[in-house]
């Protein structure tokens, strides 16, 4: 099943919107969906749309820790504005990292502070994902609040 196409444009201007309003938009999409495989298929259908994340930076100093699976993750900007750019060699996991992406770059890094992921509970990821994928997610999360906790 796709999302309707104004969805993934959404996703393409993360900062067009309040992080708030990221979060509601992605609770509205997941509501499209009727079970959790195809809740599933999209988040790998965003994975695959995320920006190509240059090898270059795949360096140990941008690895998450305490990701299961590999993760990368780069910020620009500073407290005005933090862009984040990320990849992982997991399909779901790169799903996840373009919803965190969606809500928190192009933000202030008080917005981002002041930002809980409460769409994680209300689309059911909390549920739904493997302890290893939870524990991943929460890192990632922690290493993006961290660098906003840094640009301050």
């Amino acid at each position: 099943m796709n999302a309707p196409s104004d969805i993934r444009m959404a996703a393409a201007n993360p900062a067009e919107a309040s992080a708030q309003a990221a979060q509601d938009a992605i609770v509205e999409e997941f509501s499209f969906f009727g079970d959790w495989t195809e809740r599933y298929q999209y988040l790998i259908d965003l994975g695959r749309k995320l920006s190509p994340f240059p090898d270059a930076l795949k360096t140990e100093e941008r690895k998450v820790q305490g990701c299961q699976s590999q993760v990368w993750l780069d910020v620009t900007g500073d407290a005005q504005r933090l862009d984040f750019q990320a990849i992982s060699d997991s399909a779901i996991v790169s799903g996840l990292i373009a919803l965190l992406l969606r809500v928190y770059s192009g933000r202030s890094a008080r917005e981002i502070l002041d930002t809980e992921p409460r769409y994680i509970e209300a689309v059911g990821l909390a549920k739904h994902l493997s302890p290893t994928r939870s524990n991943g997610l929460a890192a990632m999360l922690a290493t993006i609040k961290e660098y906003a906790r840094r640009a301050m």
